[in-house]
């Protein structure tokens, strides 16, 4: 298959272009003019695009599959209000240009893959949460549900559109990971405020395995969660990484610490609480490689 990819720089679009070059596929990068120089080194085909407007440079043309991971960082900085509108711009805007791109093509992909994440849901307690579940109405939660519309205008072109609901990736290359791993190194680690909200985790290497079982499969569509079948409430995913690291985990971070430190990025990524499952990828079959966070980590942390 031609596959198109946005985002092909970051953490999971790096591992994706990889894995799918190394299944056979062809694999252009969307990159804007600007960044192809610097990009031209990288596994696949570099494409210019410009997301301004929407234009797709000719070799874009014939794909079969398109994923769309763009999207600027959520954690990387206080949440201001030129942040968030960044955050926003970075993913609806863009995904809005790529399918304005997708409606000019007189042969279009058969399947969009747009990334979404699990703050769709908010700060839920434990309730647990499915694909059905209504959102959240918070700034991430309205963020979500906006980036998700966009994508789903695909629909009116023919085209399936997966939304994948990302949770939180677990990778030694970068991510959450590394940072979690950080104040248990130094032996300051514990649990985040009370540590009584719910953690929905996934390893990177299942996110790529979902990835391309979505791209591959045409009974996929629509939301699906991509987090593991074994949500771990705060406190308990704190144990679970100070034995694998070999750490006590005697130092929580007051929740009033957080606030002062992070602002209301503290509440939405640090102490809202949402235990999701991914109950529309299970029903289509689909085995996660890692469904529980004790054998994820003992691989993931084994050589650091």
């Amino acid at each position: 298959m031609k596959i198109l990819v946005t985002g092909s720089s970051g953490l999971v679009g790096t591992a994706l272009v990889s894995a799918l070059a190394r299944g056979g596929h062809t694999v252009c990068r969307l990159v804007r003019p600007q960044s192809a120089g610097g990009e031209a080194a990288k596994e696949g085909f570099v494409v210019s695009w410009n997301p301004a407007t929407g234009e797709l440079g000719g070799a874009g043309v014939g794909a079969d599959a398109v994923v769309n991971l763009a999207g600027a960082s959520i954690a990387d900085g206080r949440w201001t209000a030129q942040r968030k509108a960044l955050l926003g711009s970075s993913r609806i805007d863009t995904t809005r240009a790529l399918v304005g791109a997708l409606t000019k093509m007189n042969a279009r992909p058969s399947v969009l893959v747009s990334a979404s994440a699990i703050g769709y849901y908010g700060d839920r307690g434990d309730e647990t949460l499915t694909e059905d579940s209504k959102p959240g109405g918070d700034f991430l939660a309205g963020l979500a549900q906006e980036w998700e519309a966009e994508a789903l205008k695909a629909e009116a072109l023919g085209i399936r559109v997966v939304l994948p609901r990302f949770g939180i990736i677990l990778a030694r290359e970068g991510g959450a990971l590394p940072k979690m791993m950080l104040p248990f190194k130094i032996g300051v680690g514990g649990k985040l405020g009370s540590g009584r909200q719910w953690m929905s985790w996934v390893t990177l290497e299942d996110v790529i395995g979902i990835l391309r079982f979505a791209i591959e499969n045409p009974p996929v569509r629509g939301a699906i969660n991509i987090v593991s079948p074994q949500p771990l409430q705060n406190v308990e995913f704190t144990k679970v990484l100070a034995k694998a690291m070999r750490r006590p985990a005697l130092f929580p971070a007051p929740t009033f610490a957080l606030r002062l430190a992070l602002g209301e990025m503290a509440d939405a990524l640090l102490l809202s609480s949402q235990r999701v499952l991914p109950r529309a990828i299970e029903k289509l079959g689909h085995r996660f490689l890692h469904s529980d966070l004790p054998t994820a980590l003992k691989s993931l942390v084994k050589t650091n």
